[in-house]
């Protein structure tokens, strides 16, 4: 029965609702069987918000944390991986139970004040995010093809056509480019971890927790940058649209659940892997040979090979990135329609939204490479990371508060155990960016 109610209530709440495109309910799932069998068709909302929590801003952080401080942080990469997944099954509860998504929820039961403010701050995140892909892809283009640095941020334009290209395959295809992208970033790292000859004792230890040498403000700093880079504010809204292309048939919106839960657990924890692998390979090769101080991408590739002993870790990791920052491009992109749609229902032609979107990126990434060089890009990068860290709280906080409510979730409103885990999970967000932003003002 609860199914059955919660059901009507989200039809009727998506009647006067903007989808992504015509893809609402387009993917068919199955009505019966055993969940493995009913399994397959949900896989691939999970991994669109993957691709987020290893953009090329995560590497920076990662490369950065890792050459500084050795395996010591990866403590924070796992925290941060397991509060993403949290927060990602929330977002795809809100979309499946309420036929919402978070934009279109925080417009409908926010004050016009709340809701204008919400706006200007995610899109502000999606403009950070999109930043560090022009940035990553660019890097990437110079270091596998020699295209200068300048041409390489002009030419992430071109993203739009390629995006608008995949756009007219379906949802479906397009998930499945997104995961073969995955796959190429996971092979390449997977070798290089291997090259890298790590030693797995330590990294043992570094997920052990070391709260106290947190004081360092270099430590603190990527700390909050890491966990920035992997828990994306935009993921939330594009997450709990996406998981609406399912169309779920009656009564079958508890195993919908638990199979999105899955593809969200599966999928994150391959990013966990990619980023704690960038981690623990600039730990065994930078930090471990005295390179204490890379956070430059191009510096990372120049030293891979000859670190490891073997040219392939230098293309494998351009090669990456560039797969990297190809498919973080055309989740932005439906992450920034989605925001754009839900919060002020303003319409733009795809192109049109990313051309806007790529134009805000692109114009501060031009503006710091004529003026500081290749090296102020890297530190823009990084600083781009703890944009997204600050603006978190706006996105999360709507997010438990939305799927607590039962005149929103009726039955599938969170319990009392993880409406409390997820404020915890806020507060030590909100503690860091504290923190961060008291030692900054007293620097």
């Amino acid at each position: 029965m609860a199914d059955l109610a919660v059901g009507s209530a989200t039809v009727n709440a998506g009647r006067d609702l903007i989808g992504l495109d015509g893809c609402r309910h387009t993917v068919p799932t199955q009505s019966a069987g055993r969940w493995w069998q009913r399994l397959p068709a949900f896989l691939g909302p999970g991994y669109l918000v993957a691709v987020g929590y290893m953009d090329p801003g995560n590497w920076a952080t990662d490369l950065a944390g890792g050459s500084a401080y050795g395996y010591a942080l990866l403590w924070v990469v796992l925290m941060s991986s397991l509060m993403a997944m949290l927060l990602q099954v929330l977002a795809a509860r809100l979309g499946m139970v309420a036929g919402m998504d978070l934009a279109q929820a925080s417009r409908r039961y926010g004050g016009p004040r709340s809701v204008v403010a919400q706006w200007l701050l995610c899109e502000l995140a999606i403009c950070a995010a999109d930043l560090a892909e022009v940035i990553g892809t660019a890097i990437a283009l110079k270091l596998l093809f020699g295209v200068p640095l300048a041409w390489g941020v002009a030419l992430t334009v071109l993203d739009v056509l390629l995006i608008l290209w995949m756009q007219r395959w379906g949802f479906r295809r397009l998930e499945a480019v997104v995961i073969s992208l995955l796959g190429v970033v996971l092979a390449c790292f997977v070798i290089n971890l291997v090259l890298a000859q790590p030693q797995w004792r330590d990294v043992l230890v570094g997920f052990n927790p070391d709260l106290r040498k947190l004081g360092d403000p270099g430590r603190l700093y990527i700390a909050i940058g890491i966990v920035g880079a992997t828990v994306m504010p935009h993921n939330l809204y594009l997450h709990s649209s996406t998981v609406q292309t399912r169309r779920i048939c009656a009564g079958g919106l508890r195993a919908a659940l638990t199979c999105s839960t899955i593809d969200v657990v599966v999928a994150l924890s391959l990013a966990f892997v990619i980023n704690a692998a960038i981690l623990v390979t600039a730990a065994a090769t930078f930090h471990g040979s005295g390179h204490r101080d890379v956070v430059d991408l191009q510096q990372a590739y120049q030293l891979l090979g000859p670190i490891t002993g073997s040219a392939v870790a230098s293309v494998l990791f351009g090669l990456a990135l560039l797969a990297s920052g190809q498919s973080s491009a055309l989740t932005a992109t439906l992450a920034g329609q989605i925001v754009m749609e839900g919060f002020v229902r303003l319409r733009l032609a795809p192109w049109a939204r990313r051309l806007l979107t790529r134009g805000l990126a692109i114009v501060p990434a031009l503006c710091v490479m004529l003026f500081y060089g290749e090296r102020g890009i890297a530190q823009l990068l990084l600083l781009s990371q703890v944009v997204l860290s600050l603006q978190l709280p706006f996105a999360v906080v709507p997010l438990i508060r939305f799927t607590s409510r039962r005149d929103v979730m009726g039955a599938y409103a969170n319990p009392r155990g993880v409406a409390i885990l997820a404020i915890v999970v806020v507060a030590v967000i909100v503690a860091l960016n504290v923190a961060m932003i008291s030692m900054a003002l007293l620097m």
